[in-house]
């Protein structure tokens, strides 16, 4: 530096800055790989298709017609119209932290009535249901799905809640006033 130059301690406290934060550009570097590797991006989870248990595929029997074998396992995924004499029914599941799963099941027809079926073992629902959960507990919670009279009664209508129930279907059933013949002009158009 010479005598006319002022000095510029700025300057200096630049370099020093500029070196530490690149300095700490690497440790950020390293601690975000890290923390890229741990966190995982959100799976969006992918169900196609119609699960068939163990129970329904008991439940087929040759010779039942078209409508009750699609009461038992519900519509197809696929109908073929060149292929008329079978359905087949396919269901694939892929959830983050859970296996992918795949069956298959295909039901052939002579006419209306059933012949036969094939494809893969189907899980029970209690096992398909275990297979869901990542934790592995082998004792899944499996939810109920009848409900017994007396858990029906307590959604029955109340006398009072009845009785304007009948009301309001009296009243709707009643004709309503007849319409006036001829209505008031619209306006002037001032």
């Amino acid at each position: 530096m010479t005598a006319n130059q002022p000095r510029r301690p700025w300057a200096l406290l630049a370099a020093i800055a500029g070196s530490v934060g690149l300095g700490a550009c690497s440790t950020i570097g390293d601690s975000a790989r890290g923390a890229m590797r741990t966190i995982t991006p959100y799976k969006a989870e992918v169900v196609q298709g119609n699960f068939v248990s163990k129970q329904q595929v008991d439940a087929l029997r040759p010779g039942m017609t078209r409508q009750q074998v699609r009461e038992i396992l519900g519509t197809p995924l696929l109908s073929d119209v060149f292929h008329s004499n079978r359905w087949d029914y396919v269901f694939t599941i892929r959830r983050q932290g859970v296996a992918s799963q795949q069956r298959h099941l295909t039901v052939f027809f002579d006419g209306e009535r059933m012949t036969r079926y094939e494809g893969d073992p189907m899980p029970s629902e209690e096992d398909f249901v275990a297979t869901l959960d990542p934790r592995g507990n082998k004792e899944p919670k499996v939810p109920k799905l009848e409900a017994s009279e007396e858990e029906l009664k307590k959604f029955d209508p109340k006398p009072k809640e009845a009785a304007d129930a009948a009301a309001a279907a009296n009243a709707a059933s009643t004709p309503a006033a007849p319409l006036p013949a001829s209505y008031p002009p619209l306006g002037t158009g001032r």
